[in-house]
């Protein structure tokens, strides 16, 4: 009889043993579990630590409440000015209802990745190409609203889209570079032509100043002897000074006027009519 005991014990004990293996369950921080008994949602998401389940009746389903980065494969198309581009992008997202994401869709992920491509195929449909090289950050939060309107439903909430890379065509990419060229070569043109206005202005304006003071320019001369002559590296040509070429001709000028000697008063001897002096006194005559 104790034997019978002792073997049945032994027996209840290994079907508990069994039972309990067969029903324990460990769910990760990171986790959340959905219990499905006879296919039946059960009410109440199993959160982290340990649980246990009925065997071979409840079916417990994991799942993963971390972010998702998800690479969307590139996708051809052509934008809205007819330009043929290939975008790929890059897609957050997390789980924040785990019995919807396991009760309203059969796989998440690879709906959330089909929606991605549809709506990167739509996105650059409706943009232009400017927009996609120039304005990611609207078309990114355009992107998201896309996805993230079904995905509400799926208990799956978008974080983040980004596009990740815009490939054009080798030909548009050499049209691209010639327009980029001849608008550098444009505003390299203008600078060039403002700086030629303003010079012109400056120079105009020292012309005036050296007109009214001559010396002005034998000074700048002498100014540019001096920074030509620092270099040491060539043969000088000094021309002479106009102006002193001018002052030496005012003061010669100057000079027979100041040497003319005084002209004595007429004392009214002598011919009338101009001819000869009148003879001094005690002088003869032919009539004599």
């Amino acid at each position: 009889m104790v034997e019978e005991l002792v073997a049945a014990g032994a027996t209840v004990g290994s079907v508990a043993v069994v039972y309990a293996m067969a029903a324990a369950r460990v769910i990760k921080q990171y986790e959340r579990g959905v219990v499905l008994r006879l296919g039946k949602l059960q009410h109440g998401v199993r959160g982290p630590g340990f649980t246990m389940v009925v065997p071979f009746v409840d079916r417990l389903r994991k799942v993963n409440m971390q972010i998702v980065t998800m690479p969307v494969p590139a996708q051809d198309g052509i934008t809205r000015d007819n330009v043929t581009v290939r975008v790929d992008a890059v897609i957050y997202f997390k789980v924040v209802d785990a019995a919807e994401a396991v009760v309203q869709v059969e796989d998440y992920r690879f709906a959330v990745s089909q929606m991605a491509q549809t709506s990167l195929r739509s996105i650059i449909g409706k943009s232009d190409l400017d927009d996609l090289l120039s304005n990611r950050e609207q078309l990114n939060q355009g992107l998201e609203l896309m996805i993230d309107s079904p995905a509400i439903g799926w208990g799956v909430q978008i974080d983040r889209v980004e596009i990740k890379d815009v490939s054009l065509p080798e030909t548009m990419k050499r049209s691209m570079a010639r327009q980029a060229e001849a608008d550098r070569e444009r505003r390299a043109r203008v600078i060039n032509a403002d700086a030629e206005l303003q010079a012109s202005k400056k120079l105009a304006e020292a012309a005036h100043e050296m007109a009214e003071e001559p010396a002005a320019l034998q000074l700048r001369l002498l100014q540019t002897v001096v920074a030509v002559a620092a270099e040491k590296n060539s043969t000088l040509v000094l021309p002479f000074p106009v102006e002193l070429l001018r002052f030496l001709e005012r003061a010669q000028q100057a000079l027979p006027q100041q040497q003319q000697p005084a002209v004595a008063p007429d004392s009214g001897a002598g011919n009338a009519e101009g001819g000869e002096p009148a003879p001094a006194p005690g002088a003869k005559t032919g009539q004599d």
